[in-house]
């Protein structure tokens, strides 16, 4: 899908890099801002009952991870009862990786059973930013990502060949 100026056709479209969650004095008054502004197109659009569109295109930047410098894009589909059920988050970009299947499903908890409607935008995120360097190899959708986590060497070339 070609994109310009952050939008394919009247959808905003965001991608999401990197790996672990960043602590707050770590992260850069740039990356602030582009999540401000991230979260905020987001949360706009939801109040004008938008119900699915794609996260703005902005990319978060994690360092010392397969996914440094890749970017992927999300979609999120909020239901009419949100914020007391969570929006359906789903990669529109291949990711390889344990806790995300073929079609882009992404099994995290706060997605699902441990939803709580304190929850935001920026937590979703985030938590999907962490989950990228910190999968939960116990419970993968995509086992032979699970398989390869630990040879990071072999994982990084497959994480390249998807996004070559």
């Amino acid at each position: 899908m070609a994109t310009a100026n952050g939008y394919a056709g009247n959808t905003p479209v965001a991608t999401i890099s990197g790996s672990k969650q960043p602590t707050p004095t770590a992260r850069t008054a740039d990356s602030q801002s582009v999540l401000k502004r991230w979260v905020g197109i987001l949360e706009s659009q939801h109040s004008q009952k938008r119900t699915t569109y794609f996260a703005g295109k902005e990319q978060l930047r994690s360092k010392d991870t397969v996914f440094e410098g890749k970017e992927y894009k999300l979609s999120l589909a909020f239901p009419n009862d949100y914020p007391f059920k969570p929006p359906k988050v789903k990669f529109e970009t291949a990711c390889f990786h344990p806790n995300v299947d073929v079609y882009g499903n992404i099994c995290l908890d706060i997605l699902q059973d441990k939803w709580s409607s304190a929850y935001d935008v920026r937590t979703i995120v985030l938590s999907i930013q962490s989950l990228l360097g910190e999968p939960n190899i116990s419970s993968p959708l995509n086992t032979q990502a699970a398989q390869l986590w630990s040879n990071q060497q072999e994982y990084r070339k497959m994480v390249e060949k998807l996004n070559a």
